[in-house]
This record gives C-alpha cells, structure tokens and sequence, in this order.
C-alpha cells in the first residue's frame, strides 16, 4: 500500500492511500512515527549502531549528508544559518554534555590560562606571553555556531574558550613536552549570528581517543575571563575521511596506528550517539588547509 500526505482544502493534515481512502492515524506507519514521536537519539537506543540519519533517508528522506565521510550540511541546520533567525534551527537538538577531560586550562584542574591576558583572540596556533612558539600541523579553521536549542536564536555576545591537543597529541599547560606553552587555546565573543572562528591546526589522535576539538560556552566573554558560570561543556568530532588525509601528511604519523584502532562508536565520549549532534562538517583539503564546522544548541 503506497501512503502518502495529501493536504485537503481545509487545512488539516490528512494521509491517504493510493485510493484516496483516508487512513487512520494508528495505521500511518513507521515513517510517522519516527518524524512525530521520536527524536534522532531516541532512534538510536531504538535501534543498535544505526545512524539516525540513515533510518530516516531509508523511511523517505533526511535533511543532512552523512556527516561521518565529510559532510556538507551541519546536523541542526539549514542554508539560512547565518541570519540569525529561529527558522534555521527548527530542528536544532540541544548538544550534549561532555567531560572537560584533564587538561582544560580553566582552572577547574590546575592551570588558569582565561585570566591570561592574551586569551582573548582568534588566531590561537601560538602562545602568548613568555613563549611564542607556534604549533606546528595542517592549517584547521573551526567554526562554531551557537544557537538557543528552545529557540534557535542565534547565541549573540556569548563567550566561547576552546582547546585541543596539538600535532603530537600534547595539551599545552599540562603535557611534559608543552608544559611552558599555552597555544591551541583562546576565547571570543559570538558575533551577531552566534558564531566565532578561530584559526588553529589539525589535531593530533591519540591513544584511546577520537580526534576532537573541547569547548566551553558561557553566558558572556566577561564571564569566560573571570571564572564566570559555564553554560555548556562539550566537544566537537572530526569526521574520519578528514583524519585520514591529514594523518597521512607528515608529522601526524603517530595519529595513523591510534585512529586504526579506536572509532567514533567505541569512544568513550562519542560512542552513546556517535556523535550525532557533534560532527563537524569539513571543506578544503589536507595541502591547503581544512574549515570545520558546526552549530550547536545550548
């Protein structure tokens, strides 16, 4: 029996079959009940390792590419994302909550690099302050859109820290081998459609970790600078058919054997959803340079 939802004179939202019989809402079928009772996590736990994204396209299309080889469309949003307004999110799922993990700088675990004068900038591939070494790796632009998951407001004037590990899979501030540096970190305000970009390297993946990206979003850059309340922690994933043509250039040879042996569903952070509502979408290449992007709820 062929469905299909044919919008009568009066407005309201009937389906019918191939005969025009109208069919009763408990015999709609699983595409229904997928786009009315579900959301893409619940689908999930529904059903093992297969993606959200996917069941959908199979019960009659998805708005996203499949963001895991590369994708071009963010989950969460549309070709409107840069105006602001609540319509380019209305399918925008709140990010999850994620570990800091050991090395965040915040002073949460030693180290306090937000009170640091130099925090504040865009560019963090070098340090600041005593040191002005500059790390060293494929040139990553990473994009962050934040939204109003209630919403879809973009997050105007909001304060974004973000850090990751550098080429050889040390955190600055805390690694051994760059205990006397503070690149790869640096804090901005969101500008009027929500987003900040900061100009960095690609990361490095190390033992027992996907490749990812930390992040803070507080209420304010004002509040980021002076240990103000964090309103969301969490991490953003590379997806893998970027890490394999970084990993492939020189000085990522370490990154090749550890991203052999560890994926996005049997990380420790990503594996409840496989990172859904945290992978990037990437342009460029591994020669001149890749822009990661992503738009998240908070």
């Amino acid at each position: 029996m062929t469905t299909r939802h044919q919008p009568p004179s009066d407005g309201a939202r009937r389906w019918v079959d191939e005969h025009g019989r109208e069919i009763e809402e408990s015999d709609r079928g699983l595409v229904y009940d997928l786009r009315t009772l579900v959301d893409r996590r619940k689908v999930l736990g529904l059903f093992g390792g297969l993606s959200a994204a996917a069941l959908l396209a199979a019960c009659g299309g998805s708005d996203t590419n499949d963001s895991a080889t590369g994708a071009t469309a963010a989950p969460g949003t549309t070709s409107t994302e840069e105006t602001g307004s609540s319509s380019a999110s209305a399918d925008l799922t709140e990010v999850p909550e994620e570990t800091a993990g050991p090395f965040p700088g915040d002073g949460s675990n030693g180290p306090n690099v937000l009170d640091d004068s130099g925090i504040v900038r865009s560019d963090i591939r070098s340090s600041f302050g005593s040191s002005t070494t500059t790390a060293e790796g494929v040139p990553l632009t990473i994009r962050l859109t934040v939204r109003d998951a209630a919403t879809g407001d973009a997050a105007k004037g909001a304060g974004v820290y973000l850090w990751h590990c550098d080429r050889d899979g040390n955190y600055s501030l805390y690694s051994q081998a760059a205990a006397s540096e503070n690149y790869l970190r640096g804090a901005q305000e969101t500008d009027a459609g929500g987003t900040v970009s900061f100009q960095s390297i690609f990361p490095a993946c190390y033992s027992g970790r996907w490749p990812h990206i930390h992040f803070e979003v507080y209420g304010s850059l004002s509040d980021a600078t002076s240990s103000g309340p964090v309103v969301k922690t969490s991490q953003i994933a590379l997806p893998k058919e970027a890490c394999e043509a970084v990993y492939a250039t020189s000085g990522y040879e370490q990154s090749v054997s550890n991203l052999s042996q560890v994926s996005l569903t049997s990380d420790n952070v990503f594996s409840d959803d496989g990172a859904i509502h945290q992978l990037a979408t990437m342009s460029g290449d591994a020669a001149g340079g890749y822009t990661a992007a992503l738009t998240i709820g908070v």
